[in-house]
């Protein structure tokens, strides 16, 4: 027998944004009838999202790689996004990262994916990280990349690791191409190198003439590393064409004792602030998505990733919300709508 099952419409609001009238939608069908349109909904839009990660990884190299506990949680975490920056990658070996694509590719057979990483860079020879771009080669490409010398006349030697550059092609998105700057702080001299981002901006935009830039990583932007009273010397905060996406109100640290926004996310660029997905911001908390305790959480990293997401153009130009209105619509149209009242 079939049972009156209420569908509000803000569940679709949530979803897509989509217009939804006063009164709200009662359909005359089946729990697992009402389950497919749900899934079916999802599915589009989750296929749809283009997702951009920045991920402080914590010493990752040969000894977590070979966890594999914490490999299936950190694989499961990178799949999630079109791109994703790993920082602190200590991989001496160069083995751990060609591990992770790997098990990476063998995990999500819908995807292929593809890295591009940094020289090991730091001013001692004993501590070296290196930045790593994970990415999807059917929704990314690299147009160009670029290591940022840290010469600035006067301030030389301003960052412990330089930045990595890469400017990446997205098709599928609204913002079509974008420049990632990333980077990690030395948390002594966190305001200093925050600052001087500005300048890797400024050379970037020189060199390749384009404005849509994203800066982000684990800046060590809180928490004492960065005193409030110095964020007014901080050009990235005193120009306003940047958007700080990640604000200072975001935990984007494991434990339950802190609650800190080292990690953020920052964007330039009009058109490239157009194509944000509103309110899509955030830091991803793996631990509770994952059912992890804190402990089980600290082995893979003491950071949350932070995450954003691009808006995309579907098929034939129609936006994400356009196709998800469309499929709601035939198939609500297949069953028996009535109006009710709560």
């Amino acid at each position: 027998m079939n049972e009156r099952i209420k569908i509000q419409c803000r569940i679709f609001q949530g979803v897509a944004h989509l217009h939804c009238p006063a009164m709200p939608l009662a359909i005359n069908t089946n729990p697992a009838a009402l389950y497919g349109i749900l899934v079916l909904v999802n599915v589009v839009y989750l296929h749809e999202a283009f997702r951009i990660c920045a991920f402080n990884v914590k010493s990752f190299g040969d000894s977590k790689s070979s966890d594999e506990s914490v490999m299936s949680t950190l694989i499961r975490i990178v799949s999630r996004c079109d791109v994703c920056l790993l920082q602190e990658v200590r991989d001496t070996k160069r083995r751990a990262i060609p591990s992770l694509l790997d098990a990476l590719n063998r995990f999500d057979r819908r995807h292929q994916y593809d890295y591009v990483a940094s020289e090991r860079l730091g001013r001692k020879q004993a501590y070296q990280e290196q930045y790593v771009f994970v990415y999807r080669t059917d929704s990314v490409s690299v147009r160009d990349r670029f290591q940022y010398p840290d010469t600035t006349p006067g301030d030389s030697d301003a960052f412990a690791r330089e930045p990595f550059v890469v400017w990446l092609r997205a098709p599928s998105t609204v913002a079509k191409e974008f420049v990632l700057i990333p980077q990690h702080t030395s948390p002594s001299n966190a305001t200093k190198e925050i600052d001087a981002l500005y300048d890797v901006f400024v050379e970037i935009k020189r060199r390749w003439r384009i404005e849509n830039v994203m800066l982000l990583g684990d800046f060590n932007a809180d928490c004492g590393f960065v005193a409030k009273k110095n964020w007014k010397n901080v050009r990235l905060c005193a120009d306003t064409s940047f958007l700080w996406l990640i604000g200072d109100a975001e935990d984007t640290t494991v434990k339950e004792s802190t609650h800190c926004a080292y990690d953020r996310i920052v964007v330039h660029g009009e058109s490239f602030k157009r194509a944000i997905v509103s309110d899509s911001a955030r830091a991803f908390n793996f631990a509770k998505e994952f059912l992890l305790s804190e402990e089980q959480a600290l082995l893979v990293s003491d950071h949350y990733p932070v995450e954003v997401e691009l808006k995309t153009a579907g098929a034939a130009g129609a936006t994400v919300p356009h196709l998800l209105l469309i499929t709601v619509t035939l198939l609500i149209s297949q069953l028996d709508v009535i109006p009710t009242v709560c």
